[in-house]
């Protein structure tokens, strides 16, 4: 089953072109969050390994409308039309850290060197999901057609940039003003990605390696939910609590490969999987299924696993009103 599932994701990468307040101590956790020796016994966490998720393409049409996938001061912020009243998540540090190297968004051997190496990867995983989810094609060469994107944390757009070339209609969000104004001008050189709206906003469903540097992640979750559309769809990707995660992509990453700046992870700000599904949870989202991002060393390049020990993205869907 995980060979046949891993052929039919490389399949799909070829044919196609990675997010919290500071995490909730213990005894927040114990206020907050159900027991998680409790919790993990409950239906919340039956969601599926990707090795487990076989899905055949489906040749049924899709509905034409458009369906909202996805997306804190209080303020009201208009996203694909939609007015969301949202909370601020930030953490002012993490955005002075990454205004400091926006510049570098669309240098692939630069500071995001790791996340232009991961877009492949992940991107199968989110065509995959996403086109069993909403009955569309995968392989065809838009498989997003008819459908809303809203990409949290986009920065360069490096992520919202593909998706558009899928056929979605996508808005980029991002706290940062440098990225912005970086993603909309990379975005207006190729017409396949000048449709995409590019907002500065402290909004928070698509969201890739941002929630484990905000500074409220049950407030970004909230921002996450009050996006979803009934029936619509949640990734969240980011890095496991763990201490293989803290080697990896700290000492690791950090110090030793110096792949990136020296301070841009915190491992306290790390969220263990059983933590997301939880805090999606009370936003009505429930998550479905979840895979691990494995870097092979000899080849270079990121492969999807059931391994969630330090990399991980979790698909979920947003309960029916």
């Amino acid at each position: 089953m995980a060979v046949r599932i891993l052929n039919r994701l490389r399949t799909l990468r070829t044919a196609g072109d990675h997010t919290f307040h500071q995490l909730l101590n213990p005894s927040q956790l114990r206020h907050t969050l159900l027991p998680i020796a409790d919790a993990i016994s409950s239906p919340a966490f039956n969601f599926r390994c990707y090795s487990d998720a076989a899905r055949p393409p489906s040749s049924e049409p899709s509905s034409s409308k458009e369906t909202p996938v996805s997306l804190n001061d209080v303020r009201t912020s208009s996203i694909n039309g939609d007015k969301v009243s949202m909370r601020s998540s930030l953490d002012p540090a993490e955005l002075a850290r990454f205004s400091a190297i926006a510049e570098t968004w669309w240098d692939a051997e630069g500071p995001y060197k790791p996340l232009h190496a991961l877009n492949p990867t992940r991107l199968a995983f989110i065509r995959s999901t996403l086109c069993h989810h909403f009955r569309k094609d995968p392989h065809t060469a838009r498989p997003f057609e008819g459908l809303k994107f809203v990409d949290v944390g986009c920065g360069g757009g490096i992520l919202t940039e593909p998706l558009a070339r899928m056929g979605a209609v996508v808005t980029g969000i991002d706290a940062v003003d440098k990225n912005i104004k970086i993603a909309r001008l990379h975005a207006a050189s190729d017409p396949a990605t000048s449709t995409i709206e590019y907002l500065c906003t402290t909004a928070g469903t698509f969201q890739s390696h941002v929630i484990e540097h905000v500074a409220d992640p049950a407030e970004f979750c909230k921002s996450l939910g009050a996006l979803t559309a009934a029936n619509g769809a949640t990734l969240v990707s980011t890095i496991n609590r763990t201490l293989r995660g803290y080697a990896t992509t700290i000492v690791a990453a950090e110090y030793i490969l110096k792949w990136l700046p020296k301070g841009t992870h915190e491992w306290a700000k790390f969220l263990t999987p059983e933590e997301l599904v939880l805090i999606l949870q009370r936003a009505s989202v429930c998550v479905q299924e979840m895979a691990g991002f494995v870097y092979n060393p000899l080849s270079g390049k990121w492969l999807l696993s059931d391994d969630i020990s330090v990399n991980f993205i979790a698909f979920g869907s947003k309960h029916a009103q």
